[in-house]
């Protein structure tokens, strides 16, 4: 029988090493809730994380590391399909199909590449930064995912994935299923504690205005108490007038599933002191037992690695499939085994 269910597909790099607060609440903990509504793939998409310059032995580390953080924060490889990118060669082999589909002035227009390359020079920058949207496409299309859950910074590659599926349908014949971006209900934006109208992110964020979820609960406490707020002393929310405040609101209320309207009413008349310490009691106590899990699955690098290699196993099982369809469509000539 056929999965009624929709497929969703999402992936991230192992290029940050330790999971932000940012991250987790912004994405990884929808995904978790994505396994129960969705047939959910999840990619650590480790070959992403060569297009700007890498050193081996940390990119294999920090795959493993991706991998054990996704599993402690609740992805269940009974529930979801959860591999590495490079473990799975039908990825490659589409996207070169997708780049002979693919403009020069199509691709040169993706805002990602352009801002990286002025980081570094145009000169410089690889062809796998210029063609990555392509394999990002070819990520989606080899599982027919139905939807993708995109953040706004990733709209415009979700597009051409679109674009792409559609050409090719339109040429070869019915082919990928078109994925739909799947918005995020009520995603919590989360921002450095110190200048809280910069996003969290590792590139934008200094050390103590980011909370890395394998610190140790001390670290990210004692960085919660020092975070900025502003020079009044009620706590309510307000994004425009009190960015700092607001900011812990959404971290408190997010990690306890409780309405922020809720917390106005639980401080009022409260000072930030009060609201800094609670924070950071409830935050110490959910990252305390994610460090534990992540830790406990590095500690076995066998038995995660078995883990992936089946979710390796199911994610080709669907994937060759799909390139065997879309090779024969465009003419080429099959293998014989």
């Amino acid at each position: 029988m056929a999965n009624e269910r929709p497929r969703a597909l999402s992936g991230i790099q192992p290029t940050s090493g330790s999971f932000h607060l940012g991250n987790y609440l912004g994405a990884v903990r929808q995904w978790v809730a994505l396994q129960d509504s969705h047939d959910a793939f999840y990619i650590v998409v480790d070959l992403h994380a060569m297009t700007m310059a890498w050193d081996p032995k940390e990119l294999r580390h920090n795959t493993r590391l991706a991998a054990a953080q996704l599993l402690a924060a609740g992805l269940d490889p009974a529930r979801c399909t959860l591999f590495v990118q490079s473990h799975v060669p039908q990825h490659p082999r589409l996207a070169w199909v997708l780049e002979c589909l693919t403009g020069n002035g199509e691709a040169s227009r993706m805002t990602q590449f352009k801002d990286k390359a002025a980081k570094g020079g145009t000169d410089s920058a690889s062809v796998g930064l210029f063609t990555y949207p392509i394999l990002m496409a070819a990520d989606v299309l080899v599982y027919q995912a139905n939807q993708v859950p995109v953040g706004e910074d990733q709209r415009q590659h979700l597009e051409l994935t679109r674009r792409l599926a559609e050409r090719f349908n339109g040429r070869f014949g019915d082919t990928f299923t078109v994925p739909e971006p799947y918005i995020l209900r009520e995603t919590a934006k989360i921002y450095d504690l110190q200048e809280p109208t910069v996003k969290m992110s590792k590139s934008a964020s200094s050390p103590k205005g980011i909370v890395n979820m394998l610190d140790d609960p001390k670290t990210s406490m004692k960085k919660i108490k020092s975070a900025v707020t502003d020079t009044d002393t009620e706590i309510r929310y307000d994004r425009e007038a009190k960015p700092g405040i607001s900011n812990l609101l959404t971290i408190y209320a997010t990690l306890t599933d409780t309405k922020i309207g809720d917390l106005e009413e639980q401080y009022a008349g409260k000072g930030y002191g009060a609201l800094k310490t609670d924070l950071a009691e409830v935050l110490g106590d959910w990252i305390a037992p994610f460090r534990d899990r992540t830790n406990e699955y590095l500690d076995d690098p066998a038995a995660l690695d078995a883990l992936l290699a089946e979710g390796a196993e199911k994610a080709q099982s669907v994937a060759a499939g799909t390139l065997t369809d879309a090779y024969d469509k465009v003419g080429l000539l099959p293998a014989q085994h």
